[in-house]
């Protein structure tokens, strides 16, 4: 007389030994994966979030644009008139989201026209975040633009 094994007790331990290997390789890539904050200091510039949005609205009713040239490949900063007589202080900063190793820093340096100009042409492709800021006249300004770089 042949006897039956029932197939339900290894079938329950498999399935067990199949989700513990599953959470185990969950907890393995969540525990080894570095996740990138935007920013390092990302809590203190939270923090000074209302003053970008007054400089954001001082920008944009001064007249001031930044723009973007794919064709060229260059970011154009331009200053109205009227600012360029206080002697403009700040930074163009382009940001990566992707990489904060890449991030780059320029001191405004405006030209007598008002304009400034950044060849970002051989920037890595992708997508950046141009921020201006700026103090003109007592009074901080600020302006941002996203582009996307088609690259070297």
């Amino acid at each position: 007389m042949k006897t039956t094994r029932n197939p339900w007790p290894l079938a329950i331990l498999f399935t067990f030994a199949i989700f513990f290997c599953g959470i185990a390789t969950v907890i393995v890539i969540a525990a080894t994966h570095r996740e990138n904050l935007v920013s390092e200091n990302y809590y203190e510039q939270e923090m000074k979030f209302q003053e970008q949005i007054d400089g954001a609205a001082r920008a944009q009713s001064s007249g001031a644009t930044l723009a973007y040239h794919a064709a060229s490949g260059c970011v154009v900063l331009a200053l109205p008139a009227a600012q360029l007589a206080s002697q403009p202080s700040g930074t163009l900063s382009l940001y990566r989201p992707s990489s904060p190793k890449l991030d780059r820093e320029f001191a405004l340096e405006p030209r007598a026209d008002g304009t400034q100009t950044l060849n970002v042409s051989e920037f890595a492709a992708g997508l950046w975040s141009v921020r201006a800021r700026w103090v003109a006249g007592g009074k901080a300004y600020y302006l941002e633009q996203k582009i996307t770089v088609t690259g070297k």
